[in-house]
C-alpha cells in the first residue's frame, strides 16, 4: 500500500510539475498568482508547499494570500451545495426518548410527544402539510449503521401521515413525512404501522452485508474492514479498505462463500451483553461507531459473522435467497465499493441478464450453447472486412492524392495545399498527407474532415522547410478554429475540434500562415 502511495504520488508530482512549468513560462511578474497555485493543488493534488519550494528556487514568491481566499471560496461552495432542505436533525431538540420496539413488531401503539414543521415545534399539523412527528414509542427503524430508515403510515381515526423516512437525534426517533388527511395533534393516540414489505427486503440485504463482510476477510485478508455502508430494500452496497481491485475469480469465490452460507440456512442470533463480552466473543466493531455499555451482538453460521449491529436482520440466513454481486470499484484512495442484489432482485438480474443473452443469440441466428462460436465468427468477419476497407481507403487515398497535387497553390516557391475531405478518419488524412509531401516535394499541407460529426485536421511540413515553418504551429491554430485543440512534430501534426462550420476558415489559415513564416 505505500509503495502504491509512493507510485501514485510520484505521477501527480510529474504531471503537476509539467504544469506548473507551463504556468511559469507564462507568468508575468515575480509573484506566482494564488488561483494558479490553488489549480495545481484542487485540480492535480499538487502540495503548495512544493510551489513555493520550486518557486523560491527560481527567485519567485507565491500569493499564499490568494490561495487561502480560493481555499475559503471552495469551502463555502461545498457547504452550498450541501445545505438543502431542513436538517431536522440537528433542529429538533426532544428530551424524551423513543422507544423502539421495531425488533419484534411492525405494528403498534403510541403517543405522539412532538411535532416539528419546517423546523419550529407545532401543536397541530394540519392536512397537506410536511412535517416531522416524535413518538414516545416506534416500530419504525431510525436510519443507522448503512440501513435505510423505515417508511409506512401513523393512523389516527380518519387521520393518515405518511411516513416517507425515519431519522433519529438523541434518543428520539424522527418521522418525516406528509399529512395525507385529516389531521395530527400533539399528546393524540396513533397507531402505527412499518411497511412491511420494504422492511424484509431491507433486513435480508442487512444480512447478506454482515456475510459478505466475512467473506471478503476470507478471501483479500484480514486487513479488510468496513468503510461504509448503504442497505435498502432494493440492494447493498458495501465500502471496504482494500489497497487494489478484486479480480474475477476472487469475486466468484466471494459469492460462492457467501451462498453457501445462504444455503446452510443458519439462524441469525442476536444477544445484548456488555462492550467487554461482546470483543471476548469475537464481535467487529465498526471505526469511528460509538457504542455504550451495553451491546446488540449479531452472529450468523455459528462463529463465520460475529458483529456488533443495532439493524434489522433476517431470521435465517436462508431467507436471503441468493446474492449476486452486480459491481466492484474503487472510491477512494485504498477503498473500494462492492454492490449487490438479493432475493428477488437478485433472481430479476439473473433474469434480464438471461433475456440479453437470448438477444444477443438471436442477433447472430445462434442459441446459449453456440453464442460463442457465433459472436467469434463474426467478430472475425468484421476484422477483415476492416482490412479490406482500409485498403480500399489507401487505394482511393492514392487516387485522390495524384487529383489533389495538381490543384495545390505555389506561394513564394512552396507548394501550399489545404483541402477538405468529409468521411475520411485521421489513419487516412495521415497517409495522405505522407503521400503528397512525396508528390510535392518542397510543400505544406492542412487536410481536414468531418468524420462521425467530430473534425480531424492533419498538417504535413516537409523536412526541408521545418526550420521555418512548423506543422505543430499550423496545427494549433487550426484546431483553435475549430473549438479544439492539436499539435505534434515539426513535420507532421494531428488534432480535431467540435465545429464542422468553421472548417472551411481554418482550412484557410494555410496560406497567410506560409506567407507570414515565409
Amino acid at each position: 500500500m505505500l509503495k502504491a502511495e509512493e507510485e501514485q504520488f510520484s505521477k501527480t508530482l510529474e504531471h503537476g510539475l509539467k504544469i506548473l512549468e507551463q504556468d511559469l513560462l507564462e507568468l508575468k511578474g515575480t509573484v506566482v498568482p494564488g488561483d494558479v497555485v490553488f489549480k495545481l493543488y484542487d485540480t492535480y493534488g499538487f502540495p503548495m508547499d512544493l510551489t513555493a519550494d520550486i518557486a523560491r528556487e527560481r527567485n519567485l514568491t507565491v500569493d499564499e494570500v490568494g490561495f487561502e481566499r480560493e481555499m475559503e471560496a471552495q469551502r463555502v461552495r461545498a457547504r452550498s451545495a450541501s445545505s438543502f432542505g431542513l436538517d431536522y436533525n440537528t433542529l429538533v431538540k426532544v428530551d424524551v426518548a423513543t422507544e423502539f420496539t421495531g425488533y419484534k413488531a411492525t405494528s403498534g401503539s403510541a403517543k405522539i410527544v412532538a411535532i416539528y414543521k419546517e423546523g419550529r415545534s407545532v401543536d397541530v399539523l394540519s392536512e397537506g402539510e410536511e412535517g416531522v412527528v416524535v413518538l414516545n414509542q416506534t416500530p419504525f427503524y431510525a436510519e443507522s449503521g448503512g440501513q435505510i430508515g423505515d417508511c409506512g403510515y401513523l393512523q389516527v381515526g380518519s387521520s393518515r401521515f405518511d411516513v416517507r423516512d425515519t431519522t433519529k437525534t438523541g434518543g428520539a426517533f424522527l418521522h418525516h413525512g406528509v399529512l395525507a388527511s385529516g389531521s395530527l395533534t400533539v399528546g393524540a393516540p396513533v397507531e402505527t404501522h412499518v411497511d412491511a414489505d420494504v422492511r424484509h427486503a431491507t433486513s435480508l440485504n442487512h444480512s447478506a452485508t454482515h456475510l459478505l463482510h466475512a467473506a471478503l476477510r476470507q478471501v483479500l485478508g484480514e486487513h479488510v474492514q468496513q468503510k461504509g455502508s448503504l442497505v435498502d430494500s432494493q440492494r447493498l452496497r458495501f465500502d471496504f479498505s482494500h489497497f487494489e481491485a478484486i479480480k474475477p475469480e476472487q469475486l466468484k469465490a466471494l459469492e460462492d462463500i457467501v451462498n453457501a452460507e445462504i444455503r446452510k440456512n443458519s439462524a441469525v442470533e442476536t444477544e445484548e451483553t456488555d462492550i467487554e463480552t461482546a470483543k471476548q466473543k469475537g464481535a467487529m466493531a465498526l471505526f469511528g461507531e460509538k457504542y455504550g455499555d451495553n451491546v446488540r451482538v449479531l452472529s450468523m453460521g455459528g462463529d463465520f459473522s460475529v458483529e456488533l449491529c443495532g439493524g434489522i436482520h433476517a431470521n435465517r440466513t436462508g431467507d436471503i435467497g441468493l446474492l449476486k454481486i452486480t459491481s466492484e470499484g474503487g472510491v477512494a484512495s485504498g477503498v473500494r465499493r462492492i454492490e449487490a442484489v438479493t432475493g428477488a432482485q437478485a433472481l430479476a438480474y439473473l433474469n434480464a441478464g438471461e433475456e440479453q443473452l437470448k438477444e444477443a443469440a438471436n442477433l447472430v441466428k445462434g442459441s446459449r450453447d453456440n453464442l460463442i462460436d457465433k459472436l467469434s465468427a463474426v467478430l472475425e468477419r468484421n476484422r477483415l472486412l476492416e482490412k479490406q476497407l482500409e485498403q480500399l481507403q489507401a487505394k482511393a487515398a492514392s487516387a485522390a492524392g495524384d487529383d489533389l497535387s495538381a490543384s495545390a497553390l505555389d506561394v513564394k516557391g512552396v507548394k501550399v495545399l489545404a483541402v477538405r475531405l468529409d468521411g475520411q478518419d485521421g489513419k487516412a488524412l495521415l497517409a495522405l498527407v505522407d503521400q503528397l509531401k512525396n508528390k510535392l516535394g518542397r510543400a505544406v499541407i492542412l487536410l481536414g474532415s468531418v468524420h462521425e460529426e467530430k473534425v480531424v485536421l492533419v498538417a504535413g511540413v516537409t523536412k526541408d522547410l521545418t526550420g521555418q515553418l512548423k506543422a505543430g504551429d499550423l496545427m494549433k491554430q487550426a484546431a483553435a478554429a475549430v473549438g479544439g485543440k492539436g499539435g505534434g512534430r515539426p513535420d507532421m501534426a494531428q488534432g480535431g475540434g467540435v465545429d464542422a462550420g468553421a472548417l472551411d476558415a481554418a482550412l484557410a489559415l494555410t496560406v497567410p500562415f506560409v506567407e507570414q513564416g515565409l
